[in-house]
């Protein structure tokens, strides 16, 4: 085997071991034989919330393990691909040892993939995430964008099997969204998402522009925790105000009928959250309250961290600030302006395809904890 190829295969054993300390892959096994035993209970399901919070903790576990198993199992094969192309002659020789580079190359994103997934370690990180998306400057450009940014998202929920539930959609009069709140479940969603909260760019040439001239559009993405009971985010009755409406935008049954869609107000900050996409007010009223927890969750860390702030005298964060530039016209590019990772393939992007700028966020924004 080639000294450089051996010496690449020596780093991402070390990489994995790193990996396999982090999750801690014996205290996985331990916890999935746990999870199995309760999951095998029959009284599990008299108590249905509880049961589907230990099914999917047990799936995420046993995936978790299934994906750093494989990953070692395919690092061992990997000499034994390198020895057998040695031993092959002329093209067939070749073609043995271009797959053995190619597979090693994808070995290298694999275990780079779950390494950042290590790096998920704040107190919030393993939770679901709540995104809201909201139209910017733009007009009718920047509504378009904001739906295509909440359909880029949903795409990549769904590239990685997660389930999404939309809360709320407030559609524009002549196309796109105003705004939307939808919740991205799964095992650290939003500590994965969270990278992507501040102001997206795009520069396109407009198709709502009958002289066809280039538009510039912002839309703004806000990520928040889905707040859990430890959290102690009590709303008093006293402190909102409930208004009832009838949903709008394309619904069709029953949606669109009742006065099902729920506005909650909270009077000491001034939120408003709305939900509609549920039929019957009571299932709106209760995902909006979830949604309002969220942002007075947030507002609190923010009060937290501006506290922690003016102690260390920092100026604060740059989030919120414009964080990334989809540009569609004259040339084809998505750049994240933070961490200067860039792709040449817009369309793929806008498919779903972000793990790449999610990768970048998180290590970006470990190198920013560690400076500070």
């Amino acid at each position: 085997m080639h000294p450089d190829v051996a010496a690449d295969l020596a780093e991402l054993d070390t990489t994995l071991k790193t990996v396999e300390a982090v999750l801690d892959v014996a205290e996985l096994r331990r916890r999935i034989d746990e999870l199995e035993h309760q999951a095998a209970d029959p009284e599990l399901w008299n108590n249905q919330e509880h049961a589907q919070q230990v099914t999917s903790q047990l799936s995420h576990a046993q995936g978790e393990l299934r994906r750093v198993t494989e990953l070692r199992q395919r690092l061992e094969d990997l000499p034994v691909l390198y020895e057998l192309a040695e031993g092959e002659d002329g093209a067939a020789g070749e073609s043995a040892m271009a797959e053995a580079d190619a597979e090693r190359a994808a070995l290298h994103a694999d275990v780079e993939a779950l390494e950042v997934r290590t790096l998920l370690s704040g107190e919030y990180d393993p939770r679901d995430a709540v995104v809201n998306i909201r139209s910017g400057a733009g007009g009718v450009d920047a509504a378009d964008w904001a739906e295509m940014l909440m359909r880029m998202y949903i795409r990549w929920a769904e590239k990685h099997g997660y389930g999404v539930e939309v809360y709320d959609t407030s559609y524009a009069e002549e196309a796109g969204i105003k705004s939307a709140t939808f919740v991205v479940k799964a095992p650290y969603a939003y500590g994965t998402l969270s990278v992507e909260m501040g102001t997206h760019r795009l520069v396109r040439i407009s198709p709502f522009d009958n002289q066809g001239r280039r538009q510039t559009s912002f839309a703004e993405v806000e990520v928040l925790p889905v707040v859990e009971t430890t959290d102690h985010i009590d709303v008093a009755e006293t402190d909102i105000r409930v208004d009832v409406y009838r949903s709008s935008g394309p619904g069709g049954q029953s949606v669109n009928t009742t006065d099902s869609a729920v506005r909650i107000t909270h009077i000491p900050t001034g939120i408003v959250v709305t939900c509609q996409n549920e039929k019957s007010q009571l299932q709106n009223k209760v995902s909006a309250m979830r949604v309002l927890q969220a942002k007075l969750l947030e507002r609190k860390r923010q009060e937290e961290r501006a506290e922690l702030d003016a102690l260390k005298g920092d100026g604060g964060s740059s989030w919120g600030n414009q964080m990334r530039s989809y540009v569609l016209h004259p040339y084809q590019m998505v750049k994240d302006l933070r961490t200067e990772h860039e792709v040449n393939n817009p369309t793929a992007v806008l498919d779903g395809d972000l793990d790449g700028f999610i990768e970048s966020g998180i290590r970006w924004r470990m190198r920013q904890g560690q400076d500070a």
